[in-house]
Formats: C-alpha cells, structure tokens, sequence
C-alpha cells in the first residue's frame, strides 16, 4: 500500500511543532536549574548576572493609573522592602560582589530596590520593564532583553536585573518571591546558561 508524502502545509507544521517541542524542553530545563539554590558568592566570578525580582511592594501588577517616572502612581517598597534590599546588599557583598554594573526596569520599586543594594550606579534599562497587563510588550521586551545579554563580555564584572515576576518567570520559566531572583553565566548568547536561584533572606 502506498502513502503520499505530506503537503507543504502539513511539513511546516511539522516544522513548527518540531520547533515548539524543543523550546518546550530548552525551557523546562532552564526552570530546573532556576529552581536549584546558587551561592552568592557565585556572582563574585567574571561574566555572572543576577536577574533579581524588586523587594517585597504590597499588591499585584500596577494601578489604573500608573503613570512611569510618577512613583506615587505605582506600587512601591514598604519597610520590610527597604530592609530585604539592604539585607540582599549586604548579604552579596560580603559574598565578595563589592561592586557590580546595575541595570533596573524604569518602576519605582525596582529602581529603589537597585539603589539599596549599594553595589554601584543604576542604570535604567527599559527591557526589563514590566508587561504585567501589557502582553503585547512581552516579545519584544523579551528580544531585548536577549539582545543586551548576548552583548554582554563574558569576562565581565557581576551583572544585576533588577526585574518583575512577569520578566523572571518569561525568561527562566520559573517564578520567584520577591527579593530572589536568578543567577546565571554569560556565553555571548542572548541565554546564558542558568547556574541556579538566589532566595531572598
């Protein structure tokens, strides 16, 4: 008995579900190692990146209205944020990472969560910015993001993200509580290989 071979239309979804499938299993491993503990004083090694979620800010996504660079339009740290920030500061450079290039999503609590850390200058760096509500944003703040770590010298000092959940589980598959994060080694691509999570104090 003879079968014909599939049509055009049947081997590009052979094709998609192929690539689907193995994306599938590339994220499910990265969400494994995510979800091992890594040591701080991993970060203290050339070409590391903590991709770290803010400091605990009550309540979930954003305001109606929300407006970026209008802190008090926005979720913001509270106490215990203030002191797990400054806790996770200490914690890293006593761990070795004195200084480190700091990067923050444009949100209020991320850029104070930075800024307490007391690892060096923050930088604002708009790929990291929350999509929370805004799905349309996802892809393309993902690319970026992928981008400016493909960029990145692997020789480098310690990197910190200072990010969201959204940003976090997208990336790694993986979600973290607030004030954790991701730690991860640089290889000159836009995924770094993942060298396991960071759990808030």
């Amino acid at each position: 008995m003879r079968t014909s071979a599939p049509g055009p239309g049947a081997a590009d979804a052979i094709v998609h579900a192929s690539r689907w499938l193995a994306a599938a299993v590339a994220l499910s491993a990265v969400a494994a190692h995510a979800a091992e503990p890594a040591p701080p004083a991993e970060l203290a090694k050339p070409g590391r990146v903590l991709m770290l979620r803010h400091a605990n800010a009550p309540g979930t996504g954003d305001p109606p209205h929300f407006r970026a660079g209008d802190c008090s339009t926005q979720r913001n740290l509270d106490a215990t944020g203030h002191a797990q920030a400054a806790a996770l500061g200490e914690r890293l450079a006593k761990a070795g990472v004195a200084r480190a290039k700091v990067y923050s999503s444009q949100w209020c609590r991320c850029l104070e969560t930075a800024r307490l850390l007391k690892l060096g200058p923050v930088l604002e760096l708009p790929a990291l910015n929350s999509f929370h509500g805004r799905p349309q944003d996802r892809d393309a703040n993902l690319a970026a993001l992928r981008a400016f770590l493909a960029g990145l010298p692997v020789d480098g000092p310690p990197v910190l993200l200072v990010t969201h959940h959204v940003t976090i589980s997208a990336f790694t598959g993986e979600g973290t509580a607030s004030g954790g994060g991701a730690v991860f080694e640089l290889n000159g691509s836009g995924a770094p290989r993942v060298l396991g999570g960071l759990a808030p104090d």
